[in-house]
């Protein structure tokens, strides 16, 4: 392929990146917890000045390694602290990850595979989103991917250079999460070996370029953090990797499957394509395709993350998140082979796909319409929270349903057109209704929904921006607060005890979740609370400072 066509490509997928993963970043505000966890860590880089140490509340935090903080702090200092540069780092990697994929699949087969592969990443439902967010997952998944592409580089070759950038990337996913990242590196690499017979032709010196480069791009922050007497921070960090391990942290259990779920109705159309590929002797029709080491490397990383998650008590949506490289990729390389006459598109993954995409229309529509039917639903719910929260209101412009009807009717389109002759072209349908489907929920949605969650607690913490006091959410944890009231380090007292009964300087304001029980032991903690307001979901109170701890702050 002439380089002046790459270049077009490469120049389409940036301008279409752009104008996808950018727009309405900024529109709606971050969420409880991720989201404003890791924006709040990049907020206190700048306030104090200090990016070597990460903080929540002005204090150590250690459940995270820096890479993707500093890089948030970077955007905020160029765009202003804000929900857009909060999630432009994301944005800016969902571009680099569609160049990426092009690419990978352009050097392992062709042109069309790399379309399809970066195609399927860029409309399937999940992928789509999290581009979108603040979360820290694009970063790790992305360095994660690159460090286990280059050493499937590596096997086929033995080119040193290719151990050296595994090293260098998959140390780069350690200094953005932790050691999870060499862990699933490490755990593919065994399965490798495994389906290889054990079969070693590594040089040593390339194994001591691949350490060399993991050491200098994972450990040099670590080590960093022992030299200036911060041995502490790595110990309560790994002590929190392995409690994820063992309970379900944070309260986000799920049942044994939830995975396998999230994965098979949240990577679509990738998912219901790359069914094809889960057989036995898969690649019994291409004994010497070119393709193969990566095919087996994609194969054993998804089967890796699936299982090790799946392990794992603690059950979060992006846990799997890494999963969608080796799913997108499977999904491309069926797609290509049923282009070449070599698989068949089957009616149950065309009733998989048209099932789904019914399923997302009727399901946005309902969303659309709950304002007209909670009054009926309200007594059914057991939730106090929930009930109190459904006081919100939302607002809809009104054509929101007639996308998932134009959802289902390109899914079933692209069935049709593809059934009868497969190429890129007839992939255009799928491709048209997810991404018109995905940004209409993303713009449309999302800030309806965090009004029946957060906006209220949130709309209250933005109130108090400027303001000189405490603010203190009870019996619940949250990370709203810092972020959304500008938190500066004199106000970071979270010593409940202290708040709710000690000589306070400055007022306290606490948030309590409208639940009766919550609001009656609140009174119990704090008497000298007074009560301010009730909006959705939360009610407020307010402690003001006594007359004898002004004068001794005076004095």
């Amino acid at each position: 392929m002439k380089k002046k066509d790459i270049l077009l490509i490469d120049c389409l997928i940036v301008v279409l990146g752009s104008l996808l993963f950018f727009f309405g970043i900024g529109s709606v505000r971050l969420f409880d917890w991720d989201e404003i966890n890791f924006a709040e860590s990049a907020r206190e880089m700048l306030v104090t000045g200090d990016w070597f140490n990460v903080q929540i509340n002005f204090k150590s935090f250690w459940e995270k390694p820096p890479l993707f903080i500093w890089a948030q702090a970077l955007s905020m200092k160029v765009f202003g602290i804000g929900e857009f540069a909060a999630r432009f780092p994301n944005a800016l990697m969902g571009v680099i990850t569609l160049l990426t994929l092009f690419h990978c699949g352009l050097k392992s087969e062709d042109k069309r595979f790399g379309l399809l592969w970066a195609g399927f990443y860029l409309v399937s439902f999940l992928p789509f989103f999290f581009f979108k967010s603040g979360i820290i997952d694009p970063w790790f998944n992305y360095f994660i991917f690159l460090g286990i592409y280059f050493f499937s580089k590596y096997s086929d070759d033995r080119q040193t250079k290719f151990a050296a950038l595994s090293g260098l990337f998959t140390g780069l996913a350690v200094l953005t999460k932790g050691p999870v990242g060499f862990l699933i590196f490490a755990l593919t690499f065994a399965v490798w070996l495994v389906v290889r017979k054990f079969k070693l032709d590594f040089r040593w010196k390339d194994v001591a370029v691949y350490l060399v480069m993991l050491a200098l791009a994972g450990g040099a922050w670590f080590l960093a953090l022992v030299l200036t007497g911060h041995g502490e921070v790595i110990k309560d960090f790994f002590e929190y990797q392995v409690r994820l391990f063992e309970t379900q942290d944070a309260g986000h259990g799920g049942f044994l499957l939830y995975h396998f779920v999230i994965l098979l109705f949240g990577v679509t159309p990738a998912s219901f394509i790359a069914l094809s590929t889960f057989r036995r002797k898969a690649l019994a029709d291409e004994p010497d395709s070119p393709n193969k080491g990566l095919f087996r490397w994609m194969m054993c990383s998804f089967w890796v993350v699936l299982i090790l998650f799946t392990i794992v008590r603690t059950k979060i949506v992006h846990y799997s998140s890494f999963c969608y490289f080796p799913l997108t990729y499977l999904a491309a390389w069926a797609a290509s082979r049923m282009m070449d006459g070599k698989l068949k598109f089957r009616g149950w993954q065309k009733g998989l796909l048209i099932g789904t995409a019914a399923f997302y229309g009727i399901a946005f529509t309902g969303l659309t319409l709950f304002d007209r039917f909670k009054d009926r639903l309200a007594p059914l719910v057991e939730d106090p929270f929930a009930v109190s929260c459904m006081d919100a209101e939302s607002s809809w412009t009104g054509f929101e349903p007639f996308v998932g009807v134009f959802l289902l009717g390109m899914t079933i389109w692209f069935c049709v057109w593809f059934s009868r002759r497969k190429s890129l072209k007839s992939c255009l349908p799928i491709v048209v209704g997810h991404l018109v489907f995905g940004m209409t929920f993303l713009v449309c949605a999302v800030g309806e929904v965090e009004k029946y969650s957060q906006a209220s607690a949130v709309d209250f913490y933005v109130e108090r921006q400027g303001e000189d006091c405490y603010v203190q959410p009870v019996y619940f944890k949250s990370y709203a607060q810092y972020f959304y009231t500008h938190r500066q380090p004199q106000n970071s007292c979270d010593d409940l005890e202290f708040l709710m009964n000690g000589p306070i300087d400055k007022p306290c304001y606490f948030v309590v979740k409208d639940i009766p029980a919550d609001v009656e032991q609140l009174g119990k903690d704090c008497p000298g609370a007074t009560f301010l307001e009730r909006r959705p979901g939360f009610r407020f109170f307010v402690r003001q400072p006594s007359l004898e701890s002004v004068n001794d702050d005076v004095e």
